[in-house]
């Protein structure tokens, strides 16, 4: 497993757009805690989606999996490694672009709850980037998402993951309990698909 952890670390560090998106999506982030506690924890609960998607279909983008899934037959050691990479990722961009949030939100709550239910949100990413294995077409789709069904047919107010995930980053263990429940049906969900055949993909 620590070898798996690391060969998706390096693989990480070593791909350019990676690392120049989590720099770029960082500092966008970041600014935004100069404005706002809770933008900033929008954002960074982006920048964990985001992270974790382009960790997971990276080597289906590539066509690499089916290699890596020869080189290492049992399917979930190697999501589970990947899930690991993609929390710890997140939780230090998190800690570090909360930064600016911290200092201007006198008692760090969001910025604390944030770390808290950061994490959380890079499983949900992984999992689903697992069952989708295309990053555009789940970051397109998670745009679509959080806009139309999310914001505009419920109002932020139904128990779905992006407005769980917010309530959660603002306090609510309700909102966190629920959010929860959504990664670990998306986790459910990607165990199930890791079997699926490579070669349509």
């Amino acid at each position: 497993m620590i070898a798996l952890v690391r060969s998706e670390l390096y693989r990480m560090a070593t791909i350019r757009s990676s690392w120049a998106s989590i720099v770029l999506f960082g500092a966008l982030a970041a600014s935004f805690g100069v404005l706002s506690a809770d933008w900033w924890a929008l954002f960074a609960g982006i920048g964990a989606f985001g992270i974790a998607v382009f960790t997971v279909t990276q080597p289906y983008q590539h066509r690499t999996a089916a290699l890596l899934y020869l080189a290492r037959p049992k399917r979930f050691p190697v999501l589970l490694a990947q899930v690991v990479t993609t929390v710890a990722v997140a939780w230090a961009f998190t800690a570090i672009t909360g930064i600016p949030a911290l200092l201007k939100d006198g008692n760090g709550a969001t910025y604390g709850h944030t770390l808290t239910v950061v994490p959380i949100m890079a499983v949900f990413g992984a999992a689903t980037a697992a069952i989708v294995r295309r990053s555009s077409w789940l970051l397109y789709g998670f745009a679509v998402w959080f806009v139309l069904v999310e914001g505009m047919v419920g109002k932020m107010n139904w128990p779905l993951p992006i407005s769980s995930y917010i309530d959660a980053a603002a306090g609510d263990p309700y909102g966190l309990e629920v959010f929860l429940v959504w990664a670990v049906a998306a986790v459910a969900g990607a165990t199930l698909a890791l079997r699926r055949d490579l070669a349509a993909d």
